[in-house]
């Protein structure tokens, strides 16, 4: 279906492919992965026929439809919801606007005497409207954002007043309605709950076209694609098996490349020893020229590329009490709408608890509450006096200063510290080379993300309270992430979309339901187990 022949590709003064070459087949499921800036989306752009390569060739089979969900969703207002995502479907969507705007003008009083040419076009259109199957679509419009967890309120209004979350929400589904031969899919799980996450893996499982996605959600990828596209040093080279078999199988290439560059070195030294030994005898002469020979025509094994991998130690926390916080009967609303009424929970030290629960069940609020950037309406919430708090919160990065850089901003926090341990630091959570001296105000949501936590774990709390830690970090950095979290001793109260995360660093699991909050014993893959559900939303 498409083929990427023998392609090159510069971007400015970068090198992003060199004769580089892949395929995608009718029906297979692929994952294109590679580090930041490797050039995923620049592929998917070559792809779609929005970027040319300088060099080789981009074939797409005569007749193969395209759909390309990218993170610039652009803009989005004056229609409902549904609307837009209709909008994608060709003829049909222009058909379903002249109605809707035919229906407004039957029922305004100022075109009564226009009434008979409109119910007489009105009728057309309507007739053209079945003919293309209208109304079966907007019900699979509907059922589409019903599975991204859109409510019938947030499907029928203006799509413009909607966070740019959601609108991205909104540019996915119109693709999913679309159903092309092959869809490219750029981070479709960033912004997503749980409950759609798990919605659109089942949908992309049933889907019978081609795929090819980018996504950090390691568990996401690994039940849906079939092969793995890795972008590395401007090449192109294809893994049979999901991104678990990927891992493996890189590691076992590299390990095997690692020792034939090795043999290979030995041996090399071993010649140069007898070349340089032996080159000033004349007795020796013909031995040594038939030696240089030999190791002209020897065709050099390379060491593997070391893929850069960034670790983190936490220095110890301090430790706490056992009684790290307690709620108390607490109540919390807002407005007419009742969050918690008689809430009673508490946490005591080493636990690590997960709140599950889905889209306004009140998962956020929980760790306002216990960090107190809430009060509740009545009832208590004591903290432990020997606890110090962290608390990783999405408006937490609003906070950096704009005007100073990366390493500055690490300064400020940290003004006893080295230049090398804040270089260390800040390399742990990506900023290497040149990105220490971006100036805040230009960080991507990611970047800004990865700092704040870079300045939360420096000098470490006993008590770590995370609201979505991993939105945006890319699967090294969130390996890197939950490796360090393993090892920490002090205790944690979290909420994630990321079953990967929840699965490695949970022991305990608060679900937040409309009945009542409900406690596990044990993690979240204790919790899947007792349950038969990855989200409490998916329940039966």
């Amino acid at each position: 279906m498409i083929r990427l022949d023998n392609i090159s590709k510069q971007n400015g003064s970068q090198i992003v492919f060199i004769e580089a070459s892949a395929g995608l087949l009718k029906g297979e499921k692929a994952g294109l992965v590679g580090p930041n800036g490797a050039g995923k989306t620049t592929l998917f752009r070559m792809i779609d026929g929005q970027e040319l390569p300088d060099e080789g060739q981009v074939s797409v089979d005569r007749g193969v439809s395209i759909g390309y969900f990218s993170q610039d969703v652009g803009e989005m207002s004056g229609h409902s919801a549904v609307t837009e995502v209709m909008n994608g479907c060709g003829p049909v969507s222009e058909v379903a606007a002249e109605l809707k705007a035919l229906e407004a003008a039957m029922a305004d009083p100022d075109r009564m005497d226009e009434m008979d040419e409109i119910i007489e076009r009105y009728g057309e259109v309507q007739g053209r409207f079945e003919e293309l199957d209208g109304y079966a679509l907007e019900g699979r419009a509907r059922e589409v954002l019903d599975g991204l967890s859109f409510s019938q309120e947030m499907m029928d209004g203006d799509v413009g007043k909607l966070s740019g979350g959601w609108k991205m929400r909104v540019a996915l589904a119109r693709i999913l309605l679309m159903r092309p031969d092959v869809m490219l899919l750029d981070e479709p799980s960033n912004h997503l709950d749980l409950e759609s996450l798990i919605w659109l893996e089942a949908f992309l499982k049933g889907y019978d076209g081609a795929l090819m996605m980018t996504s950090h959600d390691r568990e996401f990828m690994n039940r849906i694609v079939t092969k793995i596209v890795e972008i590395d040093a401007g090449g192109l080279t294809t893994y049979s098996g999901d991104y678990e078999f990927y891992e493996s199988q890189r590691a076992q290439n590299e390990k095997q490349q690692q020792a034939q560059f090795e043999r290979q070195q030995a041996m090399l030294s071993k010649e140069i020893k007898f070349i340089e030994r032996f080159m000033a005898r004349a007795s020796h002469a013909a031995q040594v020229q038939s030696r240089v020979k030999k190791l002209d025509k020897i065709e050099r094994v390379e060491p593997p590329k070391r893929r850069q991998t960034v670790q983190f130690d936490f220095p110890p926390a301090p430790r706490s009490g056992d009684d790290i916080v307690a709620l108390k009967d607490v109540n919390k609303a807002y407005g007419a709408r009742i969050i918690y009424e008689g809430l009673d929970f508490s946490i005591h030290r080493r636990e690590r608890w997960c709140v599950m629960g889905v889209n306004g069940a009140g998962k956020s609020t929980l760790l306002k509450l216990v960090t107190g950037s809430t009060d509740p309406d009545a009832g208590t919430v004591s903290m432990g006096s020997t606890v110090k708090l962290g608390y990783f919160a999405q408006h937490a990065m609003e906070l950096l200063d704009g005007d100073r850089t990366v390493f500055e901003s690490l300064e400020d926090s940290f003004p006893q510290a080295g230049q090398g341990s804040l270089r260390a630091l800040a390399g742990c959570f990506g900023f290497s080379g040149d990105d220490v001296e971006k100036k805040c105000r230009v960080l991507s949501g990611g970047e800004k993300a990865r700092l704040v936590m870079a300045k939360m774990l420096y000098d470490p709390p006993n008590f770590l309270v995370l609201d979505e830690p991993t939105n945006h970090l890319d699967i090294a950095t969130k390996e890197m992430l939950i490796a360090a979290l393993a090892n920490y001793e002090g205790t944690m109260l979290f909420v994630s979309h990321d079953r990967h995360f929840l699965a490695a660093l949970s022991n305990r699991v608060l679900e937040v339901t409309p009945d009542g909050i409900h406690q596990y014993g044990g993690g979240y893959t204790e919790y899947v187990a007792r349950t038969g559900q990855e989200a409490p939303g998916l329940r039966s």
